[in-house]
């Protein structure tokens, strides 16, 4: 005869405290977020562009440094609201430095111990940004990240937040403040205020995700705004955009931190991208050599790729008497990066010459086109 009490299984559900401790979690990351300002859209000014206004996103400006900040904050959220994430849980991630930095950050808000699974050959600036935070760092192989990040979750019952399958689950493509929602609005005034073409590279994929599904949530966008998405060397994503073979990997790691994937990852939506470009990374390292003249600051080599393909795109504009508005992003400071994009010793070892390089982004802003071979 069955128990007249009912049994409940406890080893999963969360009680009182764990139940107060969630809810002053989630608190405290509101309070944070209410905090901050938005980003800044800055206007590139060149000359040359005439009817065409380019725009940067400015996501170094968070408080954690990088675009990332956004992504780590849903992501966090995510975990705690579905339960993976209670009081005193490690927390773990597999990261090429930004996002670990970012999820540091939070992580250090919540009083939750944090590792990062990076690969070796991560810039040191931020291997000490992570620790700033009181994050520990392991480094591995590039293709061990995420055997070992899974690894270390299991061994300390942490939880292994796992960017490469949930970014584009976690973030509210619908609004929300989140990047797309940012830009359409900051662009409300401008003279092209629904820009012809935003402009994004992928390390998770969940960026672009994001801005393809908004576009395609809002008709009145979707009929005006295509999404491009640049890719740097060592990376499938562009291959896989063009074969639609999911099984293509690398056999080595992107030098442009933070994107570029050496296998397909399950956040990167091809069908929500309108066109993809390859970018050398010697491009990439150049258009941030040379955005500095142009800005006064310093870029990560992401943004250098994000550029890259903005110019390809507005010289074809120009070429085509087109006119509009072309929306990209700065995604992380230069500053992480003084011992490899903006250190001539390490250029020479990695074999990038960026000169010939300078001198095409050079033409471009005097004329509107790039020098030809």
């Amino acid at each position: 005869m069955p128990d007249s009490e009912p049994h409940f299984a406890t080893d999963r559900t969360l009680d009182r405290h764990d139940r107060a401790w969630v809810c002053e979690a989630i608190a405290r990351i509101g309070a944070d977020f209410n905090r901050s300002s938005d980003t800044h859209l800055i206007k590139l000014e060149l000359p040359c562009l005439g009817d065409i206004d380019l725009y940067l996103k400015d996501e170094s400006s968070h408080p954690s440094g990088s675009l990332k900040h956004r992504l780590a904050r849903s992501l966090i959220l995510y975990g705690l609201c579905n339960g993976w994430i209670r009081k005193d849980t490690p927390i773990i991630e597999s990261s090429s430095g930004s996002t670990a930095i970012s999820e540091a950050y939070f992580a250090r808000l919540l009083g939750l111990p944090f590792i990062a699974v990076l690969p070796d050959t991560t810039a040191k600036e931020k291997i000490a940004e992570i620790e700033f935070y009181g994050g520990e760092c392991h480094r591995v192989a590039p293709n061990q990240i995420y055997d070992e990040a899974r690894r270390l979750a299991d061994r300390l019952n942490g939880h292994y937040v796992d960017q490469f399958t949930f970014a584009e689950r976690a973030t509210d493509w619908r609004g929300n403040n989140n990047i797309a929602d940012s830009m359409f609005s900051q662009m409300s005034e401008e003279r092209f205020a629904v820009p012809k073409w935003i402009v994004v590279s992928a390390g998770t994929g969940g960026t672009s995700s994001t801005i393809g599904r908004y576009i395609r949530y809002r008709p009145e966008l979707f009929a005006a705004t295509k999404l491009c998405v640049v890719d740097p060397e060592n990376s499938v994503f562009f291959d896989y955009f063009r074969t639609g073979d999911a099984s293509l990997t690398a056999e080595r790691g992107s030098r442009i931190e933070g994107i570029g994937r050496p296998r397909v990852e399950p956040s990167f939506l091809p069908a929500v991208i309108d066109r993809m470009i390859c970018i050398p990374d010697a491009a990439s390292i150049a258009a941030i050599w040379w955005l500095e003249t142009v800005l006064g600051k310093k870029c990560g080599g992401s943004t250098g790729t994000n550029m890259c393909g903005a110019l390809q795109i507005a010289a074809e504009m120009i070429r085509d008497g087109e006119a509009g508005s072309i929306v990209t992003m700065i995604c992380d400071p230069g500053e992480r990066y003084l011992d490899t994009y903006y250190d001539r010793g390490w250029l020479e070892d990695q074999g990038l010459e960026v000169q010939s390089h300078l001198k095409q982004f050079n033409c471009f802003a005097r004329s509107g086109c790039f020098e030809q071979d």
